[in-house]
C-alpha cells in the first residue's frame, strides 16, 4: 500500500468544532476504509499545521478521491505527499540508476 502523509489546516467551521476532533479523525478512517485505505497515524500539532496524519491508500486516485471527500465537509483543508519507505526509495534509487 501507498503512504501518504497530509498536512492539515482546520477551517473556520472545522475550528469552532474543535471539540469533535476525536471523533472526526475517528470518521476519517472510516471514510478511507472505504477506499481501501486507512488513518495509520493521526497528530494534533502545534505551529503551522492543526494536525499531520499518516495513510496508506493502494493508489494515488483512491487518496485524492477520500481527501477530496473530507475536504468536501468543510472542516479542514489538506496539503498531501507521497511518502516513500527505506526501501520503496530503494527501489528509487535502483531503477534512477538503471
Amino acid at each position: 500500500m501507498a503512504r501518504y502523509v497530509t498536512l492539515i489546516n482546520w477551517t473556520e467551521q472545522g475550528a469552532s468544532g474543535y471539540r469533535s476532533t476525536i471523533d472526526r479523525a475517528t470518521a476519517a478512517n472510516e471514510l478511507f476504509g472505504s477506499f481501501g485505505g486507512s488513518l495509520v497515524d493521526v497528530y494534533w500539532t502545534l505551529g503551522a499545521y492543526d494536525l499531520v496524519t499518516v495513510a496508506e491508500f493502494p493508489d494515488d486516485e483512491s487518496a485524492t478521491a477520500a481527501l477530496l471527500r473530507l475536504a468536501e465537509q468543510g472542516n479542514v483543508r489538506t496539503t498531501t505527499m507521497r511518502a516513500f519507505d527505506r526501501a520503496g526509495m530503494a527501489d528509487i534509487v535502483a531503477k534512477a540508476s538503471g
